[in-house]
């Protein structure tokens, strides 16, 4: 065997062709990434309405508890938001006092976000 400078050398009785063409590669591991940066996109967003939601029952339960003045607009988006989060969950406890039936209903729906929010944020980021 000789030594070459250059490299091994074809053997001379082999004819040589051009490279044939390849197919066109398919970017799987960026397709992927892809997927799984958008997979956590919405799970922030989910994670952030989530905790808006949670938020504002707080608020709610907290403007109710002190007796804030109801005729503040602040106040009165929170009331009217929680109303329209706490979707039928707002009566789920009786009591005959009204401000711990709003506590327990307010804290159960808060706590039925969060178990929620967090097994879709789980789901998104398999």
């Amino acid at each position: 065997m000789s030594y070459h400078p250059q490299g091994p050398r074809a053997p001379r009785d082999q004819p040589h062709y051009p490279p044939q063409e390849q197919p066109p590669y398919r970017d799987r591991d960026g397709e992927r990434h892809r997927e799984r940066v958008d997979s956590e996109s919405v799970a922030s967003v989910v994670r952030v309405v989530i905790g808006a939601i949670v938020t504002i029952f707080v608020l709610h339960v907290l403007f109710v508890v002190f007796d804030a003045n109801q005729g503040n607009g602040f106040v009165t988006f929170v009331y009217g938001a929680a109303k329209v989060f706490v979707l039928g969950l707002g009566d789920v406890f009786t009591p005959d006092d009204a401000l711990l039936g709003l506590v327990l209903n307010y804290g159960l729906a808060a706590l039925v976000y969060l178990v929620i929010g967090q097994l879709v944020i789980k789901a998104l980021r398999r």
